[in-house]
C-alpha cells in the first residue's frame, strides 16, 4: 500500500493504442472502489508528452500527465499496438527504467509488451504474449522467456495477454487489496462468468473451423500442437500420423470432421498465419518471413499465402502499411 494507502495506477497509451484494453482494466477498479465505499484504486492516463492520443478505434483520449513526471506511481502499464515507439525513445525508455529501479511494478497489455521489451524491462522475466504477436515477439525477442498464459505476474513484472485478460489481471489487483469475496463481487457485477489467473493458457482459434484449440479431439490437438513446434522445419503428415498413433487416412477422417479441412490444409494454414504475424508486426524482408516459416523461396510462401488469405504478401502489408504511418515513414517497411 502507499503511503497515501491508495494505489496509484498509470496508463501510458500510444497512439493506436486498444481502447478495450484500458478499459477493462479501470472499470473492475472502479467498481471495488464502490463495492469497498472507499477509493482503494486511483489511476491516471499518461502520454510519452502529456499530448492527447487516438486509440485504434478512432477514440481520443486526454492524458492527465506526461511520463516524465510520473513520480508517485506504484504500477505503471503500457497499452500499445506492436509496433509502437517512443518518439524520444532514449529518454523515455529511460524513464521507465527509472520508474523500475525506484520500485514501481512494471506491466503492458497486449502489444504494449513490445515498448516494454525494448526498454530492456522484460529481460529475465516472463511475459504474457498474445498468440497472434506471438511469431513477431519471438522474432524480435528470441531470448525473452514468453508463455501463452492469460496473464503472467513475476515479482515486478505483471503482463496480460489481451482485453479479457486486463479484466483478470484487474480483479487478481482487487483480491490482493480488498479480498477474495470484493473480487468475486466484481466479476459479477460485469458478469465476467470466469476469473482466470495465472497458469490458465489462451483460447486459440483453429483458423480452419468455428472452435477454438482446447475443443478439439485429443488426437488432433496432438497433431495440431505437433504441427505449432514444427513451423520453421515443416514435418511429414506422415510422421505426424504415426506419432499421434493412427493411420494418415485416419487423421485425414478426424480433421476434416473437426476442421473442416485437411491435415495438410490445416499446416498449411497456420503456418501461412505464422507468417501474416511477421509480415504485419515486423519488418522481416519477404525472404526472411518465407525461412521462418518453413520454406526456401519466398515464391512458394506468396503462393501458399495467396491461396489462404486471397491476397499477395506485399500487397497486405502495403495495405495495412495504409493506417500505420509514422513521421510520414510506413512501418513496417517492405
Amino acid at each position: 500500500m502507499t503511503r497515501n494507502e491508495k494505489t496509484q495506477i498509470g496508463f501510458l497509451i500510444f497512439p493506436g493504442f486498444p481502447m478495450a484494453c484500458l478499459t477493462s482494466m479501470i472499470e473492475p477498479l472502479r467498481a471495488a472502489n464502490e463495492i469497498a465505499g472507499r477509493d482503494m484504486f486511483g489511476w491516471s492516463l499518461v502520454s510519452e508528452d502529456g499530448a492527447r492520443v487516438e486509440a485504434s478505434a478512432k477514440v481520443w483520449f486526454e492524458p492527465d500527465i506526461a511520463l516524465d513526471r510520473c513520480d508517485d506511481l506504484d504500477q505503471l502499464f503500457v497499452l500499445s499496438g506492436p509496433s509502437s515507439k517512443f518518439a524520444n525513445a532514449s529518454s523515455s525508455e529511460g524513464k521507465l527504467r527509472k520508474l523500475a529501479r525506484h520500485g514501481v511494478t512494471m506491466g503492458a497489455v497486449s502489444g504494449g509488451i513490445f515498448p516494454l521489451a525494448r526498454a530492456g524491462l522484460l529481460d529475465g522475466f516472463t511475459t504474457s504474449v498474445h498468440w497472434c504477436y506471438e511469431a513477431a515477439f519471438t522474432a524480435e525477442f528470441p531470448r525473452l522467456a514468453a508463455t501463452e498464459d492469460v496473464i503472467s505476474i513475476d515479482k515486478r513484472r505483471v503482463t496480460a495477454s489481451g482485453a479479457a485478460a486486463a479484466f483478470d489481471l484487474s480483479l487478481h489487483l482487487i483480491e490482493e487489496e480488498l479480498g477474495a469475496d470484493v473480487a468475486t463481487e466484481v466479476a459479477c457485477w460485469f458478469q465476467h462468468p470466469l476469473v482466470r489467473g495465472q497458469g490458465v493458457t489462451q483460447r486459440k482459434p483453429t483458423f480452419a473451423a468455428e472452435s477454438t484449440h482446447d475443443m478439439l479431439p485429443p488426437t488432433v490437438r496432438k497433431a495440431v500442437d505437433i504441427f505449432a513446434d514444427h513451423i520453421e522445419d515443416p514435418v511429414n503428415i506422415a510422421d505426424v500420423a504415426r506419432e499421434v498413433d493412427v493411420s494418415v487416412r485416419q487423421l485425414e477422417r478426424m480433421f476434416q470432421k473437426t476442421t473442416g479441412t485437411t491435415p495438410l490444409g490445416y499446416y498449411k494454414s497456420l503456418r501461412m498465419h505464422k507468417a501474416r504475424q511477421l509480415l504485419l508486426y515486423t519488418k522481416d524482408t519477404m525472404m526472411q518471413i518465407s525461412v521462418a516459416v518453413g520454406y526456401t523461396n519466398s515464391s512458394a510462401m506468396s503462393k501458399n499465402y495467396i491461396d489462404v488469405f486471397g491476397i499477395h504478401p506485399k500487397e497486405d502489408r502495403k495495405k495495412v502499411n495504409m493506417f500505420r504511418v509514422r513521421k510520414n515513414t510506413i512501418v513496417p517497411s517492405a
